[in-house]
């Protein structure tokens, strides 16, 4: 259990809402706090989800809070359930939840491994809450160990918690955060990495951390955003672990999402045949094989369905009646006959003999799968099954020719009798895109690809006007993409992904970036992760073109804040920074270690010889000091700061200790409880900032929510905002 601490939102014994008691904090997260609490009014233990002060006026992270409380349609054992959304009057929201008492996997991680048959129980049960989420569009896109937990210990009673950055995936929805990057990088699928998640982003994200589990220890993703994402284009290493849990995770976390399960539903199929079952881009033995059929069982759930150009079977001749009643030898010669007519047929069957009037038998196979694709840079290759050896063969002629490469294994199916000259048609097709894709499963057909030549986009599209041919259903989907990329379309990527303040182009051409023109772009963001989903991003756009990022990574406080500026222009107004002592070195970049006293100086230009200039800092730890005005330094008018003083003025708003000792004013001394960046905030107005005081020291919600309603005012017109980042370091 997590100790209380004095800072806490809620403290054990506290009533939140008249309903629900405090009793204990079971964990604190970046943007909120989680509760165990039980109802006065039911009894009913419960567990709030309680977001931050700093947050709860922050409508992103109330959509947020929202969107997961919508989850709550969601009915099944292996799902949170969760009940209401609401406000305290002291305005902090809080959502309602089920509390479920038992370990994390998160816990369990920390105590080694976990046992292969566990996992695999933890694995169908998880699938089971998976398959009723994504049944309903919603996908989770944060599955990671310390988002499920075992009720009482029991593998089989495993629930999945946490949906605060799910996705609604239904047409039109909104994702929760935009499209950048949700997830915990070690356990996140690569394509979360550029903001792409599907119902098969849950699939990997949980293949990762049963692997955790098994080995006992969190995966090392990389040591920095550019190392995680070339990471994340390999496998994972289940060197070591055992059969049937080797196979289910390898297929579960394969880099490319058509490699992996398709559906939770896929997964659990699997699990109940033991392993996994055969897929498109499975691997086979050589250009010959076939797949060889399971012998039948009653315990067997698997239904194959014969070709339809095979004739049924007549059923036997019954026995005659003498030999039903008699025994002795006739009987044993009729029954000796009979074996060797079956072992005769048997032979025929499996050598070929009868082909010639039965054509060829091949086991039946489903789902009936094939992909053809050619990818940017790589030649193109056919991997999954063929009804019939002319057909391999044209397919892999057409591999040939396009110096690509061809893996068909030869097997039956629910298909169309025209579905192989369909399918061969479709490849020959798209040949002259630049990249494309056909994935056929049974006789639907998801057909996709993308060209800069209008003539190839235009004679492809013609090419399925009238539908997809050999019996096939199916959507077409061909892009066709400008030489020149537009600035508004990277600008959106930048704008889906801002989480600090707005991302900008730099200098970005009138008519589109060039294949080979580089891409510059600034601003701030909260966190790293937001750069590695940035590059990720963009580089789904820009292609080969360089990206050049001038973008500073600050944190949620600071951000917090900087969403709540009120719009105006930089300024010529400067910051100046200095070490206090006797000789006052400057600091132009703004970096002090522990021990040392920061001087902040404002420059007042020549031009600026009027308005009213307030001065903040807003630190690492989200609290913000007012050194301009506040209630020792009232006076902020510009006029009066300057003193007759026309020329370059510096006004001094943090002293030295020594001066703060002698003459009074803030000083501050770097130590090593709150190391980071600070952010120097200089607001040039017409008129006093605010109507009333602020306190010299606040926190940056409280800043904020007064910035906020400022802006609602129109007798305070905004000048300039300058500001400047203070960081501190250990050393």
């Amino acid at each position: 259990m997590t100790e209380s601490r004095a800072g806490d939102l809620f403290q054990p014994g506290d009533l939140v809402n008249n309903t629900y008691r405090i009793e204990a904090i079971l964990g604190r997260g970046g943007t909120s706090d989680v509760y165990r609490a039980r109802s006065e009014i039911s009894g009913r233990l419960a567990a709030l989800k309680v977001l931050k002060a700093e947050f709860s006026s922050n409508e992103d992270f109330l959509v947020l809070l929202t969107r997961e409380e919508e989850i709550r349609e969601i009915r099944h054992d292996a799902v949170v359930r969760y009940s209401e959304n609401n406000r305290t009057p002291e305005g902090h929201v809080y959502l309602v939840m089920d509390f479920i008492d038992g370990p994390g996997l998160d816990q369990k991680l920390k105590q080694g491994p976990m046992p292969p048959d566990q996992l695999l129980t933890v694995c169908k049960r998880v699938c089971e809450g998976l398959e009723a989420a994504h049944a309903r569009n919603i996908v989770h896109r944060d599955l990671s160990p310390d988002n499920i937990i075992l009720r009482d210990g029991d593998p089989s009673q495993a629930v999945i918690i946490d949906f605060g950055i799910a996705k609604d995936t239904n047409p039109g929805a909104e994702t929760i955060v935009g499209n950048e990057f949700a997830g915990k990088y070690a356990y996140a699928a690569p394509e979360q990495l550029s903001g792409k998640t599907d119902t098969r982003t849950d699939i990997y994200s949980l293949g990762a951390l049963l692997l955790a589990n098994y080995r006992g220890e969190s995966p090392q993703a990389g040591r920095n955003p550019m190392e995680v994402v070339e990471n994340k284009k390999n496998p994972l290493e289940t060197d070591g672990v055992p059969e049937p849990l080797k196979s289910i995770i390898d297929r579960m976390t394969a880099p490319d999402p058509a490699d992996r399960f398709q559906s939770a539903t896929a997964v659990l199929q699997a699990l109940s045949n033991g392993g996994p079952v055969p897929v498109a881009d499975d691997p086979v033995l050589d250009d010959a094989t076939v797949i060889v059929p399971r012998r039948a069982s009653v315990e067997s759930d698997e239904v194959s369905v014969p070709p339809a150009s095979i004739p049924p079977s007549s059923p036997p001749p019954a026995r005659p009646k003498a030999a039903q009643e008699k025994g002795g030898r006739g009987g044993l010669i009729l029954g000796g006959g009979v074996l060797a007519m079956v072992a005769l047929g048997a032979g025929g069957y499996f050598s070929g003999v009868f082909d010639s009037f039965m054509g060829p038998i091949y086991p039946v196979v489903q789902p009936y799968t094939l992909v053809v694709e050619k990818r940017e840079g790589l030649p193109p290759r056919a991997t999954g099954f063929a009804p019939s050896e002319e057909v391999r063969t044209e397919l892999t002629d057409e591999m040939t020719l396009q110096q690509g490469t061809a893996d068909l294994t030869l097997a039956s199916g629910d298909i169309s009798p025209d579905w192989g000259q369909g399918v061969t048609s479709i490849v020959d097709t798209m040949a002259d895109l630049d990249t494309w894709r056909v994935s056929v499963s049974g006789n639907s057909a998801e057909i996709s690809g993308d060209t800069t030549d209008r003539q190839v986009h235009d004679t492809v599209m013609q090419a399925f006007v009238n539908g997809l041919p050999g019996g096939l259903t199916g959507d077409v989907d061909i892009e066709l993409e400008p030489l020149f990329l537009a600035a508004a379309s990277v600008q959106t990527v930048l704008d889906s992904m801002a989480d600090c303040g707005p991302l900008d182009l730099i200098r970005p051409p009138s008519t589109g970036y060039g294949p080979d023109t580089s891409i510059a772009f600034s601003g701030t963001v909260a966190a790293e992760t937001t750069m590695a989903a940035l590059q990720s991003g963009l580089g789904a756009v820009a292609g080969d073109r360089p990206v050049e990022a001038d973008v500073e990574v600050l944190n949620p406080s600071l951000c917090l804040i900087e969403n709540f500026l009120p719009a105006a222009p930089p300024g010529p107004i400067g910051i100046d920074f200095r070490k206090g002592g006797e000789d006052e070195w400057r600091r132009p970049d703004g970096a002090f270690v522990v021990g040392e006293n920061p001087i902040i100086d404002v420059i007042l230009p020549r031009d600026i010889q009027d308005g009213y200039l307030s001065v903040s800092v807003i630190d690492v730890s989200g609290n913000v000091f007012h050194l301009l005005p506040n209630i020792s330094r009232a006076d902020n008018d510009i006029t009066d700061l300057r003193k007759g003083d026309n020329g370059i003025k510096s006004v001094r708003v943090a002293y030295s200790l020594e001066e703060s000792e002698k003459n009074g004013g803030i000083a501050f001394m770097v130590d090593d409880s709150a190391l980071g960046k600070s952010k120097v905030i200089a607001i040039r107005s017409d008129k006093p900032l605010f109507t009333d005081m602020r306190p010299t020291t606040e926190s940056a919600t409280g800043y904020a929510e007064a910035l906020r309603d400022r802006s609602r005012s129109q007798d305070t017109n905004i000048l300039s905002i300058n500001s400047k980042i203070l960081t501190t370091v250990a050393e």
